[in-house]
């Protein structure tokens, strides 16, 4: 089952009614049908009982439409949390730098990076020019911050 059919059969139980709720959601009637008829096929089960030109949720509906609703729920926040890690609106920044940035250019640069944000968390190491070339090609830094030359083409 699909989020899609969630959301359709979500917007049928709602609205009590496959065309409206095929135009609240820009579909046509057949698609809405189609995939009310699918999932009740797939296990089964009638969701709606036909009654004139409207419909009726079963008890199984009732009960279907409480986990519907908890799974779009939770589809919504994932992409929320998608949307904030891409946003840089939170996730971890892991830095290497070696010792003379650390102490001297970075802490500026840092402070302004929190202020602009806060949600990132950062976490710091600091060494030498090797230690950070290493943490970033072994991937435990993001960012490696040195002073000294580096002949390493993938870097």
């Amino acid at each position: 089952m699909t989020l899609d059919q969630l959301r359709i059969f979500v917007a049928v139980a709602d609205r009590q009614h496959v065309t409206r709720a095929a135009q609240a959601l820009n579909l046509v009637q057949s698609a809405v049908s189609t995939a009310i008829a699918n999932i009740e096929g797939r296990h089964a089960t009638k969701l709606f009982h036909r009654v004139g030109r409207g419909i009726e949720l079963t008890e199984a509906g009732r009960v279907f439409l409480v986990e519907a609703r908890a799974v779009l729920a939770r589809a919504e926040a994932a992409e929320l949390v998608l949307a904030d890690l891409s946003g840089l609106r939170r996730g971890t920044l892991a830095l290497f730098a070696s010792q003379t940035i650390a102490s001297d250019w970075l802490p500026r640069h840092l402070v302004a990076f929190r202020r602009a944000y806060p949600e990132i968390a950062i976490r710091l190491a600091v060494g030498n020019t090797t230690d950070a070339a290493d943490a970033v090609r072994a991937g435990t830094a993001e960012l490696g911050f040195v002073e000294g030359a580096l002949d390493d083409p993938t870097l």
